[in-house]
């Protein structure tokens, strides 16, 4: 996942059953020891929903609201609603929105508002700022420690800000305290991250079992095809993927997912229709970076430079609401961009937090502004927790390459295609290039 995906991994029906219990939710209030199960209307999430269920939804809160204002629950409704709007529209003027209407929430509850904290907390995700959604889940926790929604963005945090430790501790707690698909897929990434990559298929084949939410074996079935497109197996990749949009078909990660499957096994044409359709809904930058890289793999470079111009842009209207964007600034700049202004972003990034993905993107940057020495050991400490990444790989490889290690090279680079012979349509024909150079064969 960019791992920003994290922001995917919770249940989807929230919405739904927020509005349903709206009319109560003005005069009852739930004890704050109340087991999870009597929470799950506000403590949940309110992804896997649907666009069109979502713009109900929303309009359905926005009409409460409006008879009954003094709803703090309904107001961290709408909040996490418009969170939720910002990424499947890749809209982030929903941020500054979902803002005002968490605070309006504090404001009319200031006590006792759990629900509030964890929506400030998936807002401060949402807008890359880690170490404040770490610190509102915390606060909300206090409150009620039973909060689905923030046991959840404390793991999402704490991944992000590279405590992998701490994050397996929190995981293992959400799983205990609140069992269900959010607490299995979190369980499940964080043993990808430490290289037990048998582990996280264990976990997610039982979350699968246990998904009942069509939206949730989407994105159940979704994780278990990138675990597998991740390892190389792109047959049973493509199989989960077609699972995950038989339950639903909107859903964007596995399109996504989709895509890969047929660029990898060379049907460029279906990959960019594929990734096309997600493009039209949701313009991220890692979105129409890739439909750029399989334009240039087709031959179509003024096509290509559309799509990275509008990562640019992106990341411009990202700030101006709040979204600190510097690892997709330097991800995407790195290779299609301003390389000083990738490295400068990685810098940037790796100050606010430590995780392996920022690590991997400082070492590219560092390496794609001539400065290999330094780049090596980000390289390594990205690698060092055992997660098995074939672009981490490729990375290093190309780094050790430029340094003259051409014995590390050889090994690294070769490990990298062996993992995943398709694993990037733009640096998977580099890798196997620069790997013959050093004799290692090309294939």
């Amino acid at each position: 996942m960019t791992r920003l995906a994290l922001a995917r991994l919770l249940t989807g029906g929230l919405i739904l059953a927020m509005v349903a219990g709206l009319t109560l939710a003005a005069a009852i209030k739930p004890r704050d020891d109340a087991p999870a199960s009597q929470n799950t209307a506000v403590t949940g999430s309110v992804e896997q929903v649907s666009a069109s269920t979502l713009s109900a939804s929303i309009g359905r809160l926005q009409r409460h609201l409006r008879e009954q204002p003094n709803d703090a629950r309904g107001w961290a409704a709408l909040g996490l609603a418009y969170v939720e709007r910002a990424r499947t529209t890749a809209d982030s003027s929903y941020y500054p929105k979902a803002q005002g209407v968490l605070d309006r929430s504090l404001k009319v509850a200031p006590e006792d508002n759990d629900t509030a904290y964890a929506g400030l907390a998936a807002l401060a995700a949402a807008r890359h700022d880690f170490t404040k959604a770490l610190a509102h889940a915390d606060q909300a926790l206090r409150i009620n420690p039973y909060n689905a929604r923030a046991l959840a963005s404390r793991v999402d945090a704490l991944v992000e800000l590279g405590r992998y430790d701490d994050a397996l501790k929190a995981a293992r707690k959400a799983d205990t305290t609140s069992p269900g698909i959010p607490a299995f897929t979190r369980l499940a990434y964080v043993e990808e991250l430490r290289g037990r990559t048998g582990e996280a298929r264990r976990i997610l084949n039982l979350a699968a079992r246990a998904a009942t939410d069509r939206g949730d074996l989407a994105y159940v079935r979704t994780r278990l095809g990138e675990l597998a497109f991740a390892q190389g197996d792109h047959a049973a990749a493509g199989r989960e993927f077609a699972t995950a949009l038989k339950a639903d078909p909107a859903d964007l990660a596995a399109r996504i997912g989709q895509a890969r499957v047929l660029a990898a096994t060379g049907d460029l044409a279906g990959a960019i229709r594929e990734q096309e359709s997600v493009v039209a809904r949701a313009p991220l930058p890692g979105h129409v970076t890739l439909l750029g890289e399989l334009y240039e793999a087709r031959e179509q470079p003024d096509k290509a430079r559309q799509q990275y111009a509008v990562a640019g842009t992106w990341a411009t209207l990202a700030q101006a609401n709040g979204v600190t964007p510097d690892l997709e600034t330097a991800l995407y700049a790195a290779d299609h961009g301003d390389k000083a202004a990738a490295l400068r972003a990685a810098r940037a990034e790796w100050k606010r937090r430590r995780s392996v993905h920022v690590a991997d993107a400082l070492a590219w940057a560092l390496h794609v502004n001539g400065r290999d020495t330094e780049a090596l050991g980000y390289a390594r400490r990205a690698l060092r927790h055992g997660y098995r990444d074939a672009t981490f790989l490729y990375h290093l490889g190309m780094i050790e390459k430029s340094l003259g290690r051409r014995a590390d090279a050889r090994r690294d680079l070769a490990a990298a295609l062996r993992l995943n012979p398709a694993f990037s349509v733009h640096h998977a024909p580099p890798a196997r290039a620069a790997l013959a150079d050093l004799g290692g064969g090309g294939k």
